[in-house]
């Protein structure tokens, strides 16, 4: 659906949840933010997402990332869920803040809506929608999944490392990579430059059209 996508700015809502109210643009500040949403409360693959999210906190801690989950139900239906989350979850507490959008206005403006979905009273209902924001405050990734299928937070962090290290250096991550991976220059950087610009050296793979556009160096 069209909406909110990478490149584009989030916006500065305000929304109520389980930490307070909080503004999204001071939530974020300057670190990478992750945004998430869930069909619903009470409802068991969300159950076991924000539990894994709850679990995966110290990695994103570590990175100085923050997370901000979401579902349309009010806050005090997540504290009550949270106390599930948290037993399921063999008593990891959740301590990132859950946002609440009984009026399903939040996901619409972050591009949040499962186009098949609905509740029991025929109104829209949150997709399984993850964007990881900058510190500029514009979405640097989306991965959308229907209501049926789970997040993996294993390819969550894999995708999050990538994006912190392209932050910082001219690089770009080839398929399945992985922390500690060699990484691949950017074309716009001569081998002159990456001569200077990684220490470490770099390598160039040899293909057929001699071409020297995939070089590898560690960062």
């Amino acid at each position: 659906m069209p909406g909110l996508t990478i490149g584009d700015n989030l916006p500065n809502l305000k929304v109520e949840t389980t930490h307070g109210t909080i503004n999204l643009h001071d939530y974020v500040q300057d670190s990478f933010t992750i945004i998430f949403s869930h069909p619903g409360d009470f409802t068991p693959v969300c159950t076991t997402e924000l539990g894994a999210m709850a679990a995966y906190a110290e990695k994103f801690n570590q990175r100085g990332v923050k997370l901000l989950g979401l579902s349309c139900d009010d806050v005090e239906s997540h504290k009550e869920w949270i106390k599930d989350i948290e037993a399921y979850n063999g008593g990891k507490k959740v301590t990132y803040p859950i946002a609440a959008d009984p009026n399903r206005e939040i996901i619409k403006q972050l591009n949040m809506v499962d186009p098949d979905e609905k509740d029991s009273s025929g109104q829209i209902l949150p997709s399984r929608a993850l964007h990881i924001v900058g510190p500029d405050k514009k979405i640097k990734l989306s991965f959308l999944y229907p209501a049926s299928t789970g997040r993996n937070m294993d390819e969550v962090v894999r995708a999050l490392d990538s994006l912190l290290k392209a932050s910082k250096h001219k690089i770009a991550t080839p398929a399945n990579w992985k922390e500690g991976d060699a990484v691949v220059i950017a074309p716009s950087v001569s081998n002159d430059e990456a001569k200077k610009m990684f220490k470490n050296g770099f390598e160039t793979a040899d293909l057929p059209s001699k071409k020297d556009y995939l070089r590898f160096t560690h960062v």
